[in-house]
């Protein structure tokens, strides 16, 4: 029941959906937890966030802000840090925690909701662009940008199931091949009866419009016009100073394309590293907003219980004596 010194039942590591999700179910078992928020929530740059039941169109950061005030009113701690190191230890106290900001602290157990970075393509203009009308995903995005001029970055395997959602939105669909392998003869077979034009070679810049993006430079000068374009990102677990915990990092792969990196964790969110549950991102690179809050409350509750199994055999070996 609270903490004893710097030494907190949970440290949360990541202030997103998850990392918040997973503070407050402790916090709410009247556990001590503490959130690091290094405020690199991967949604940040996007101006609304969708398919959350009773948060529809909320913007992202505004859900942290939510969040961390529902943690405070259980008593639940948020410091603005980042993570520089990890050390396990031996005892009740399972790991120290160092901050950028110099302190340190004690957790007896950690829940790792980090998220990832999206890694975009090497195009001119993607990172200016990237959450607004630059996306990569139909079901965060994709209804906003309905019946719109839509082009598909392919620089990897996926570009063809990116191409078929995105057809469902908008019948202005253009694939640039870009750097992608060749299309399969099946591929371009069903592209073209869906009506979804295919541009050859390579993209070098999105360029903008007067309101907007305005459209898509191949390297041999042509400009396609386009108001929208997918993209296929790298995801890569974000895991910045948390090295020390030789957590397992597995690397998804399509048709041999490494697709990124994530956590590899169980159901429950518990990593093999004894103590270190992850939730969000960080180990589901598709989980949505939603999806990684569920995962959070998950892990929230097994940290939970797991601390109750050692409280209880602790309060038994202190009777024995």
């Amino acid at each position: 029941m609270g903490k004893t010194g710097n030494v907190y039942d949970a440290v949360v590591v990541g202030g997103g959906a998850a990392g918040l999700s997973g503070a407050v179910a402790l916090a709410r078992s009247r556990r001590s937890v503490l959130v690091v928020d290094a405020g690199q929530q991967r949604n940040a740059p996007a101006a609304a966030m969708h398919n959350y039941l009773g948060r529809e169109g909320l913007n992202p950061l505004e859900l942290v802000r939510l969040g961390g005030g529902e943690l405070a009113g259980y008593g639940g701690e948020v410091v603005r840090a980042a993570v520089t190191g990890v050390e396990r230890l031996t005892g009740p106290a399972g790991f120290r925690v160092t901050l950028d900001n110099g302190t340190t602290v004690r957790a007896r157990r950690l829940l790792v909701a980090t998220g990832l970075r999206d890694e975009l393509p090497a195009v001119e203009g993607l990172a200016d662009r990237w959450g607004n009308d630059v996306i990569h995903c139909p079901y965060c995005h994709g209804y906003e940008h309905r019946d719109r001029a839509i082009g598909v970055l392919a620089s990897n395997p996926m570009v063809m199931h990116q191409a078929l959602m995105f057809r469902q939105l908008s019948p202005d669909v253009v694939v640039f091949t870009h750097t992608a392998p060749a299309l399969a003869a099946g591929d371009r077979e069903r592209l073209d009866a869906l009506g979804v034009r295919v541009v050859e070679g390579e993209v070098a810049a999105v360029q903008a419009g007067p309101a907007g993006l305005g459209g898509v430079r191949l390297v041999t000068g042509e400009v396609v016009p386009r108001q929208v374009l997918v993209v296929a990102p790298r995801f890569a677990a974000r895991l910045e100073g948390l090295e020390g915990l030789g957590l397992e990092v597995t690397s998804p792969e399509v048709d041999g394309f490494v697709l990124g990196t994530s956590v590899v964790a169980d159901p429950s969110g518990k990593t093999p590293v004894p103590g270190v549950w992850a939730a969000g991102n960080v180990t589901s690179t598709a989980a949505q907003v939603v999806v990684a809050a569920g995962q959070g409350l998950t892990a929230g509750a097994q940290i939970n219980f797991d601390l109750i199994l050692e409280d209880a055999a602790l309060a038994v070996r202190a009777g024995a004596r």
